[in-house]
């Protein structure tokens, strides 16, 4: 009887509880000084009187698009992601916890932030927690609204431990296999920039074009946010973020690429062999601090709580792997601000305004690439490196025994980093290569000229030595040629890519000496190093190389020059050549029919491959075929000219990330016939076009006619 009324109690109170949230929430934010205008494509245009304003709409459109992927980041830093997305979640849960993302913003939120900003980010929770408390259906797990501040920065702080690399040290000290530093996989991501000198128009280029997964946490959102306070961009965000990360204004833009500097240390821990939490540290044992982190991790229809034990030394996150105690420091977790500096960003009227944003320095290690209405181009590899002895090998395991190792949160100043402002040559581009190949060999930077301990690398890959082939034919560049290059899937014939430079042995592979294989090889050597959709002799070489990617995943570790032998690469072509027979019975079949773009019911034939301009990176679908899950995403292409800007942009899918909106996949015809959709920032044609007009509050999206609301 007692448990009855206890139950009927709790369940009349729920509405109360989501009523209290949402009147909570509303407090400093007034819905109606808010519009979120739908375009034909529902990419939202959120128009508020304050910067606040625009950051409450966005969070309500996020949500309404992709409710699913901003709640689950918020898992992650609570812990609770497990609950929710079973053993993949708990990954999560526990990189959060290594890496204390939410003791970090915990610590920091209160004095890391200005007034200014602070509203911003208040402004959005509000946003947050009003859709939660409008939609209670849609919340994934009990008790994770309302959120707070601080769970959105611990949001920043977990995403620049993965967008820094961090987790594949702590992947490798797991395995066993931590041991020299090791060039990865480059994730992808190009940008290519041109001032007026370089183009036939005489306008100034810029490609925004961010490799990433298709969908998920890390994907792109597209959207447009202005407020009456100076903001006015367009670009793309993932969900959950506060700002754009990546667009343009009315007046100037940017790009954003990966660089793989050294940007964490590992620490191998000299232990006490008397006492397993003691470890020698100059001339005198510490010990280690012991953390325990609990997760709940969906198995079916029950959740198991599994239990880890990490550690903290002076050093950081502390882990015992197969060989040891090993420490991890990096920036990533050390500054909180980074948010703000994106925000800054979006609000800068011009170049000395956007590079005084970029002198906070906030970010662990991004490459920016910048261009404007004033025919500035700007590039910069960022990133947050202390000051480290020079008596170390920064790129190795390092003696966790001494504070000579033990750099403190003090980072090289901004202008100390490789940057390059308007070069001769008039044109600039990364495809996640080295800041030092970013132009021509006059206009470059010189690797000698910074601090070794950086660990910058000089390293190349296809995409870049495409990049600069397909430019230097040009000496002035059409809009239809920009596009060209930016859309090219080709390698180069040395067939350079993801560091597995030896690949060129399958080019190469004698018929005479795999009889058995001639035909594969026969087909590889007629093939033109082109991975357009109709190509007959791209798909059996793309089996073959995914089949060596695979082994390098296997084996937990990076990819070593000449590590993999003529033997290995001949297993990879008889792999691919079996299945191709199997699945498709030929080895010469257009790679379209074997490489999908797929969305729900939407299967569409698409081209690409690892490593070239336009990149595709595919798994594993259904009957023999592959699947788009990483790569070519949100693609935003800009003209700069005197007081004007003209954009065209395109997303893997669409505006929404539910099933039933109509938006769902209507982008994707255009994403794979390599088209764009032309974008705007002038509000009058906005209201005017609008598909869609409401304020953030229940019910308004889908009952209000934009004839009522329009201004």
């Amino acid at each position: 009887m007692f448990k009855s009324v206890l139950k009927a109690a709790r369940f009349a109170l729920f509405p109360l509880f989501y009523l209290v949230i949402s009147n909570s929430a509303t407090a400093q934010i007034n819905p109606s000084n808010i519009d979120i205008v739908r375009d034909k494509w529902g990419v939202p245009h959120i128009y508020g009187k304050t910067d606040a304003d625009a950051a409450y709409g966005l969070a309500w459109a996020t949500c309404e698009d992709d409710f699913a992927d901003v709640q689950k980041l918020l898992l992650a830093v609570r812990g609770r992601l497990a609950e929710v997305d079973g053993k993949g979640g708990a990954v999560l849960d526990f990189l959060s916890f290594i890496g204390a993302s939410q003791e970090t913003a915990n610590a920091a939120y209160d004095t890391a932030f200005s007034p200014e900003y602070k509203k911003v980010i208040e402004g959005y929770r509000d946003g947050l927690n009003a859709y939660a408390a409008a939609n209670p259906h849609e919340v994934l797990r009990k008790g994770l609204f309302p959120v707070t501040g601080k769970d959105i920065i611990a949001e920043y702080v977990l995403t620049n431990m993965l967008l820094t690399n961090v987790y594949l040290d702590i992947q490798k000290i797991f395995l066993g296999s931590i041991k020299n530093y090791e060039t990865n996989f480059p994730s992808g991501s190009n940008t290519l920039v041109f001032d007026s000198s370089k183009t036939t128009d005489g306008k100034t280029y810029l490609a925004i074009n961010s490799h990433q997964p298709l969908e998920g946490l890390f994907s792109w959102y597209e959207a447009h946010i202005n407020s009456e306070e100076g903001l006015n961009i367009l670009g793309g965000t993932f969900p959950g973020g506060m700002s754009i990360f990546l667009g343009t204004n009315t007046h100037l833009g940017w790009a954003c690429t990966l660089n793989h500097p050294d940007l964490d240390d590992v620490y191998k821990l000299d232990m006490n062999p008397k006492n397993k939490l003691q470890y020698w540290f100059d001339d005198h044992w510490e010990t280690l601090q012991v953390r325990k982190r609990t997760v709940k991790v969906k198995l079916g229809a029950i959740r198991i709580p599994i239990t880890k034990t990490f550690y903290w030394s002076k050093y950081g996150t502390t882990i015992k792997g197969k060989t040891g105690f090993y420490s991890v420091r990096f920036p990533a977790n050390m500054d909180v601000r980074c948010s703000e500096q994106l925000y800054k960003m979006n609000k800068a009227q011009n170049f000395t305004q956007w590079h005084n944003a970029m002198e906070m320095n906030t970010m662990p290690g991004i490459n920016f690439m910048y261009a404007d209405c004033s025919d500035t181009i700007f590039y910069v590899s960022a990133g947050q490196f202390p000051y480290r002895s020079p008596k170390y090998d920064w790129t190795g395991v390092l003696p966790g025994n001494t504070s000579e190792t033990l750099w403190q949160p003090k980072f090289h100043p901004f202008d100390s980093i490789p940057q390059i402002l308007k070069p001769k040559s008039g044109y600039m581009l990364n495809t996640n290569n080295t800041p030092f190949d970013a132009t021509t060999p006059t206009s470059n930077l010189k690797m000698k000229d910074y601090d070794v301990t950086y660990g910058f690398v000089n390293d190349r890959d296809n995409r870049s030595i495409m990049a600069h082939h397909l430019i230097s034919k040009y000496d002035r560049l059409s809009y239809e040629d920009f596009k060209h290059v930016k859309y090219n899937q080709q390698f180069n014939d040395s067939m350079y890519t993801y560091n597995l430079d030896n690949i060129s042995v399958l080019m190469n592979l004698s018929e005479k000496k795999y009889p058995e294989l001639a035909d594969a090889i026969g087909v590889i050597k007629q093939w033109d190093f082109n991975t357009n959709p109709e190509n007959t002799n791209a798909a059996l070489l793309s089996f073959a190389l995914y089949h060596v990617i695979d082994k390098v995943t296997a084996r937990g570790t990076s990819y070593e020059p000449n590590s993999f032998t003529e033997k290995e690469y001949v297993e990879a072509l008889r792999s691919a050549k079996k299945h191709m027979l199997r699945y498709f019975g030929s080895l010469q079949v257009p790679l379209g029919d074997v490489q999908k773009h797929v969305r729900g019911n939407v299967v569409l034939p698409i081209g690409g491959a690892p490593d070239v301009l336009a990149a595709t990176i595919s798994q594993p679908y259904k009957k023999g075929m592959r699947r788009t899950f990483v790569g070519e995403s949100y693609i935003q292409l800009v003209r700069y000219s005197h007081g004007k800007v003209e954009i065209e942009s395109v997303n893997a899918y669409g505006a929404s990330a539910k099933p039933d909106s109509p938006h769902y996949t209507d982008q994707m015809q255009m994403f794979v016939d390599q088209k764009l959709k032309p974008m705007t920032l002038d509000k009058d044609s906005i209201y005017k076009n609008a598909d869609k007009i409401y304020h953030p509050v229940k019910g308004d999206a889908n009952g209000t006619n934009k004839a009522l609301t329009q201004n």
